[in-house]
């Protein structure tokens, strides 16, 4: 890929995507461009901006970007819409933010001229899959560079002598930054690495960045009401806020309350366990009150298909198919069964749990009392019905029962 004249490089101004930087130009002899993409990573991105221009990067050539709104609006609720988690538990924080970024780099590559991309992402993670998939869908032709695939800098010690030996700022790694290899974003904030790679030891407790323990949360519940359109909340406690102004809230309640935390091992697309640590605050509590609200505006059958279908939509987001044509179709079928997902939901929020209190949807309940109820119910279901009902759904184990009978 000698022929490269300019390359857009997603950048967070950190020790790993600073060495990148310097690496393209001097093995590539390339003009680079940086991204750096604000998705509520919680740390300010404009030093992201002094550090790109000290490494020789013209100021038309830096962009940086709020994604917040765009992150939560087009990639977190959608996902949320179909009550989606990986494995069993883990809410796709990580998996979930790869998509917009490479759409962003690719916009970018494409407004500046530039004939490659190039992500920090390392050879044995999932990362490096889920951009490339992405930069692939959206520019078929872009060249990508991949540096981990590349260089000989294969620990943080070599990354750390380079940055040295080319001036590379590296100052507020060497004061105390975290041993953690971490991601954060508005969904949630990831920990791999260092005493997590023994899936036998529980992690320290300042392990944990935003949120209180369970047990030093506040000794009152707190209750919380979410109001639902669409399948998407539109108001917390009464006021509407925008999409990530709801993660935000929510983010800053369930923090306080200790929810969200979790400590699994998964299985890397690229073929590996991986032990890994999240918080995901707001979307623990978004999951449990979007199974709420679904369960008294969802029609039976179309509930347990979109059960059925959430494993293999968990399964594309995580491997990176955000972009292919089976995602989006799956996601024509969610988006069709939100139609009726109105209405709001009461929660209880109280050390660690999140416990649904009350769910009502004025227009689009299913919830029938009249023929819910034990008491009286003025005809409107007859017992005997249900006779013929059972005596039918046993027709076949009855027949079966009787082969077997007969084969002695």
């Amino acid at each position: 890929m000698s022929d490269i004249k300019k390359v857009v490089l997603a950048y967070s101004g950190g020790l790993d995507t600073s060495v990148i930087l310097k690496w393209l130009q001097d093995e590539y002899r390339c003009e680079v461009v940086t991204f750096t993409a604000d998705i509520g990573q919680g740390e300010e991105v404009e030093p992201a901006r002094q550090k790109a221009v000290s490494l020789g990067i013209k100021p038309e050539n830096i962009f940086i970007e709020d994604l917040r709104e765009e992150f939560v609006r087009d990639y977190v609720f959608p996902m949320f819409r179909a009550n989606t988690i990986y494995e069993g538990e883990y809410l796709l924080g990580t998996s979930i933010a790869r998509p917009l970024i490479a759409k962003r780099q690719i916009e970018i590559a494409k407004q500046v001229g530039a004939d490659a991309v190039s992500h920090g992402a390392t050879g044995k993670g999932n990362d490096q899959v889920r951009f490339e998939l992405g930069y692939y869908a959206l520019k078929p032709d872009v060249k990508v560079i991949a540096p981990w695939r590349e260089w000989d800098l294969l620990s943080r010690e070599k990354l750390l002598a380079y940055a040295e030996a080319h001036g590379i700022d590296i100052s507020k790694k060497k004061n105390g930054g975290s041993p953690y290899s971490m991601d954060a974003n508005l969904l949630h904030i990831s920990y791999e690495g260092t005493v997590l790679e023994d899936p036998a030891r529980e992690p320290e407790e300042d392990m944990w960045l935003w949120s209180v323990s369970p047990e030093n949360a506040p000794d009152q519940a707190e209750y919380v009401e979410l109001e639902y359109r669409n399948g998407d909340i539109i108001a917390v406690n009464g006021q509407a806020l925008s999409p990530a102004g709801v993660l935000t809230e929510l983010n800053r309640l369930g923090n306080k309350h200790g929810i969200g935390r979790l400590d699994i091992v998964e299985n890397r697309y690229v073929g590996m366990k991986s032990r890994g640590c999240y918080e995901t605050p707001g979307g623990t509590i978004m999951l449990k009150a979007h199974r709420a609200i679904e369960s008294i505006t969802l029609d039976r059958e179309v509930a347990h298909l979109k059960d059925e279908l959430m494993p293999k939509y968990a399964q594309l987001i995580y491997t990176g198919y955000w972009w292919s044509p089976e995602r989006k179709l799956l996601q024509q079928t969610i988006d069709a069964s939100q139609q009726t997902v109105n209405g709001w939901v009461r929660l209880k929020l109280y050390k660690g749990n999140v416990i649904v209190v009350g769910r009502e949807s004025k227009t689009d309940s299913l919830f029938d009392p009249t023929i819910a109820t034990f008491d009286e119910d003025g005809g409107a279901y007859n017992h005997a019905d249900a006779a013929g009902f059972i005596r039918l759904n046993a027709l076949r184990m009855r027949i079966a029962a009787n082969a077997r009978a007969k084969r002695g």
